[in-house]
């Protein structure tokens, strides 16, 4: 039986095969995508939705995608692949994900349908408190400030966390998993047109002398589109790990190499020590799990906000009986991207009034009970409604604060599922693009802490996403893996069949990225790939955010009518979703589709 959204909640306060084999395995007929140019102001090149018969994986690059299809072809699980896709993706995608962040990961048990969240945050050190992105005057420091250098980094989570999931899940030798990275790190790998821009743009890496002498070239240009890469210390780090697990990096010359970099920063320094690597611990949650219509949706619980967000959307969305978001042409309408963004403020007001490190604050229960949602959608009108206010869902005032940090947009999301129906869904960052600009051992530290409310109070009030020694930020990740619903009740129901897995980086726009692509596909009828690919658009609590470029003639001004502030922005995702279809003869097939706005790949098999 799956727990009620109140049980949920309140039990998360408690707790090498060459890559050419793995494409001859390819059967005659599966479609791969290509991956996608570097964005235009004007859009991007469309593609097509893949089709597998088994087992499929989507992720960010071509290079981690078939490193995860080369784990499946060589007897892997899900899991197995997941764990050789970030180990890839820290080498080709070194601004978004690594082993020097975190991530968060739901997986579903193919055989027992069990489902585990697996928790991988990055904590703040046991020397941090509430002052330490506080400047000399007591006044919060700039943005830039904080992240560049070695006061933003918090303990890395995700090889710890990995290595812990591996081993309830995983199939494979834990160092067969770290082959395809290890032999692309020392070989090299082909710039890409995204990192080239990234690096071209980004104003703060070339202060890590490190970080300038790899990805610059000794003129201070970024190394152009196609230039080969080779990283042999990273090949060193990961064979490290690959053979004495997580402490390798969290023990030991990596470990102190880490702390040293943090520690003696020169212009920046942090309070990372060698016991908060040594003692981290990923934890085992209970995802949180509510019924959307004929469907199970289940998610991150706290410290993401993602999961709760999400579910709240959909039940908002739901209560208010909001029409649909897109036509059949996939054009936005109005009158839904309204009612959707409506619902967006309200679970933004909530997200950044309750929701953080459940070890350190206990959100309300009744955060997703029907009757609660059905409160916050009777609050949606014909107008825009302004700034929303949390809302009081278990009926006695809470003291604290409506504070709104949002996490950077620099982050990645890989979905898989393999033939015996095991099912990941992962959503990895470092937090900003190259997380704090620090590199050591080959890969970038993460500026997670940033992810914390810079000031404990607001007008004498605490608020509940301040920073605290051992504390994991608040997260807007959202890694989701749906169900069909089989029976049980609103409050408790029963989970059957695999529909689909999907995710996105994007910062705090990852929440409104997947709900409306989980109101695209599963209420709307959209394909995956259709889906992903449909304009971004909803509301954080502000004005109503629409992907520039891309909306079409007379939204803003419907919206403007309505009363919505709205403003045209860059909204790029990164959504990889997988959708498993049945047809009535009992035939089950795979869908897939990688977001046209970055590099993405979709292989199966």
């Amino acid at each position: 039986m799956i727990p009620t959204p109140f049980r949920s909640i309140a039990r998360a306060v408690r707790a090498s095969l060459p890559v050419l084999l793995v494409a001859l395995a390819l059967p005659v007929g599966t479609r791969a995508q290509a991956p996608s140019q570097p964005e235009a102001a004007s859009g991007y090149a469309a593609r097509s939705q893949v089709s597998a018969a088994r087992e499929m994986v989507a992720t960010a690059n071509p290079h981690a995608t078939r490193a995860g299809l080369e784990m499946l072809a060589r007897g892997g699980n899900a899991l197995d692949a997941a764990v050789a896709a970030q180990m890839v993706l820290t080498l080709v995608e070194p601004q978004s994900s690594g082993i020097g962040g975190g991530a968060f990961l739901l997986h579903r048990d193919g055989r027992s349908n069990a489902i585990v969240a697996w928790d991988g945050r990055e904590t703040a050190p046991a020397a941090a408190d509430e002052r330490l992105f506080l400047g000399a005057d007591g006044k919060p420091v700039q943005f830039f400030d904080a992240v560049v250098g070695g006061r933003s980094v918090g303990t890395p989570g995700a090889v710890r966390m990995l290595e812990a999931a591996h081993a309830r899940h995983g199939r494979l030798p834990w160092p067969t998993l770290f082959e395809p990275a290890i032999r692309l790190a020392a070989e090299g790998f082909e710039v890409s047109p995204r990192l080239n821009t990234l690096l071209a743009s980004e104003r703060h890496l070339r202060r890590d002398p490190t970080a300038a002498r790899y990805f610059y070239g000794p003129d201070g240009a970024p190394w152009p589109v196609g230039h080969r890469l080779r990283n042999p210390e990273l090949a060193d780090t990961l064979a490290r790990i690959a053979a004495r697990g997580s402490l390798a990096l969290h023990t030991g010359p990596i470990a102190r190499d880490i702390v040293d970099a943090v520690q003696r920063h020169p212009t920046n320094p942090g309070r990372l020590g060698e016991r908060d690597l040594a003692f981290y611990a990923p934890v085992a949650r209970e995802a949180l799990c509510t019924p959307f219509r004929r469907w199970v949706v289940c998610g991150m619980p706290p410290p993401s906000s993602g999961g709760i967000a999400v579910a709240q959307i959909l039940g908002i969305v739901d209560a208010a009986n909001a029409p649909a978001l897109a036509g059949p042409d996939g054009a936005p309408r109005a009158d839904g991207v309204h009612a959707f963004a409506e619902a967006g403020a309200l679970a933004f007001a909530d997200r950044n009034r309750y929701v953080a490190d459940p070890a350190f604050v206990a959100p309300p229960a009744g955060l997703l009970d029907a009757r609660y949602l059905a409160r916050r959608a009777s609050l949606i009108g014909e107008r825009a409604m302004g700034r929303a206010t949390a809302g009081d869902p278990d009926g006695r005032p809470r003291a604290g604060i409506e504070e709104a940090t949002l996490e950077q947009p620099a982050t990645s999301h890989l979905s898989i599922v393999d033939a015996a129906g095991n099912a990941v869904s992962m959503t990895t960052t470092i937090e900003d693009q190259f997380g704090s600009r620090t590199m050591v051992r080959g890969f970038l530290l993460n500026n997670q802490l940033t992810d914390f409310s810079f000031s404990a109070t607001e007008n004498g009030a605490p608020v509940a996403n301040r920073v605290e020694p051992g504390k994991r930020p608040r997260s807007s990740m959202a890694p989701t893996l749906v169900f069909e619903r089989a029976g049980g009740t609103d409050a408790a129901p029963g989970r059957g069949p695999l529909v689909m897995a999907v995710g996105s980086p994007g910062g705090s726009q990852i929440i409104g990225y997947v709900a409306r692509t989980l109101l695209l596909t599963l209420r709307d009828g959209h394909d995956v790939q259709a889906a992903i690919a449909m304009p971004n658009l909803g509301s954080r609590n502000g004005p109503v955010e629409l992907e520039a470029g891309r909306a079409p003639a007379g939204l803003a001004e419907a919206l403007r009518a309505r009363g919505h502030e709205v403003r045209e922005i860059a909204m790029t995702s990164g959504l990889q979703g997988i959708v498993r279809r049945c047809a009535p003869t009992g035939r089950c097939t795979l869908a897939g589709g990688a977001d046209p706005r970055r590099e993405g790949l979709v292989l199966g098999r």
